[in-house]
């Protein structure tokens, strides 16, 4: 079994071997530190599954995602971030992924959802499918869920005190373009000003 841990700190990725390791005895293990380096490897080898950080330097973990449910549609993906449930747990769900834990959750969850992502299933927890059963039966769908990726990463952006600029640098793109998703967002969120947007985005946990 070959096993691809993607996180751009080289000690998550080492405690993640150790526990794995100790499970899955005859597993082989690949690291990456960014999404570049994911990508690469995966489409170079063949992994039965992936352990993938969210967020990391460069493109995002759902850059990541998309590619690999593009490339290797079948490959399960299980999402390992520091950040809590409602930030992304439904987006990357949506997309492909087959499941989202956070990582203070205990190393046998951790076992137990590898398990269960390479018998085909999905892993969830109860908070999440209680939180993805209100999401599919359409009871108070946060606005949020309305916005795309790239307008998802730019509202974390401007939320975390981030000026437009400084958000054109960080992913490439050019200010007006920046400004243009900005006005998407504040429209799909029936939201006035950045200050409102800041403080949607603290009380509904979508920045640190």
């Amino acid at each position: 079994m070959k096993i691809l841990l993607t996180d751009d700190h080289a000690v998550v990725r080492h405690g993640l071997k150790q526990i794995l390791a100790d499970e899955f005895k005859r597993a082989t293990f690949g690291e990456a530190r960014n999404a570049q380096e994911a990508l690469n490897k995966i489409w170079k080898e063949d992994w039965d599954v992936v352990v993938l950080d969210i967020t990391m330097p460069g493109r995002s973990g759902l850059d990541v995602l998309r590619e690999i449910k593009k490339s290797r549609p079948r490959l399960p993906v299980l999402v390992l971030s520091m950040h809590p449930e409602g930030q992304f747990a439904v987006r990357v769900l949506k997309r492909g992924a087959a499941g989202y834990m956070t990582k203070e959750s205990a190393p046998e969850e951790l076992v137990g959802a590898i398990k269960k992502v390479l018998a085909g299933g999905r892993y969830v927890s109860p908070s999440l499918a209680e939180k993805l059963a209100t999401y599919v039966s359409g009871d108070s769908k946060p606005p949020q869920e309305k916005l795309s990726d790239r307008e998802f990463q730019v509202l974390r952006l401007i939320a975390s005190g981030k000026m437009v600029s400084e958000i054109a640098k960080e992913l490439s793109l050019s200010v007006k373009t920046i400004s243009t998703y900005r006005s998407r967002i504040l429209e799909k969120m029936g939201i006035k000003n950045n200050a409102e947007l800041m403080h949607y985005a603290i009380q509904h946990e979508l920045v640190e």
